[in-house]
């Protein structure tokens, strides 16, 4: 039977017991690493960098975890935090934008799980972490609210802004808003 998070933290606090951490890592890093490269917009280098530091953080804090909530929940909450913070750090960089890089590719057809996943890269920060909090990891408006220190009103705003992109850039014209529709009397003719 598998250790539970639980003793396997005591373990490495009590006794720094590297295996233990080390099993906490494998069980809980493909997780986080999946969230952190949804929240830094598919750029796998900073997603390490965010899993590395939110670990790095996690173990020193260990002790003085107090288990009102799962360790996932809590690992969850510092991997956000790390991303966010190298989020501020590179909207100081000048990057190009992801939609411009969006629109380059064919879609084709179809959209595609890469397409979605191209879409929600070129979303605004705050729109896709709340994307991806609730629609990829199914927090609540409320959780999400508490994780990153907005109201649950502003979350719900939010997901329905994203959603509402994430349709347009999957869309056969990508960003153009679709044409209007033709003014009553003025339909062409057939």
């Amino acid at each position: 039977m598998q250790p539970t998070d639980r003793e396997l933290v005591e373990r490495f606090v009590q006794r720094r017991d590297e295996e233990a951490f080390r099993l906490l890592f494998r069980r809980h890093t493909p997780r986080l690493y999946a969230v952190a490269l949804r929240l830094m917009a598919q750029r796998a280098a900073d997603a390490e960098d965010a899993v590395q530091t939110a670990w790095q953080r996690a173990s020193a804090r260990l002790g003085s975890f107090e288990w009102r909530s799962q360790f996932g929940t809590w690992l969850t909450a510092i991997v956000i935090n790390c991303a966010r913070e190298r989020l501020r750090t590179r909207m100081w960089n000048a990057e190009a934008p992801l939609e411009d890089d969006f629109r380059s590719h064919d879609r084709g057809p179809g959209a595609t799980a890469i397409d979605l996943e191209r879409a929600i890269a070129a979303l605004p920060d705050g729109y896709r972490e709340v994307l991806v909090l609730h629609d990829v990891e199914g927090m609540t408006h409320t959780e999400i609210a508490e994780h990153l220190g907005i109201a649950a009103g502003t979350s719900k705003s939010q997901l329905f802004h994203a959603r509402r992109r994430v349709r347009a850039l999957l869309s056969p014209s990508g960003l153009r808003e679709p044409a209007a529709p033709p003014a009553i009397g003025h339909l062409p003719e057939s």
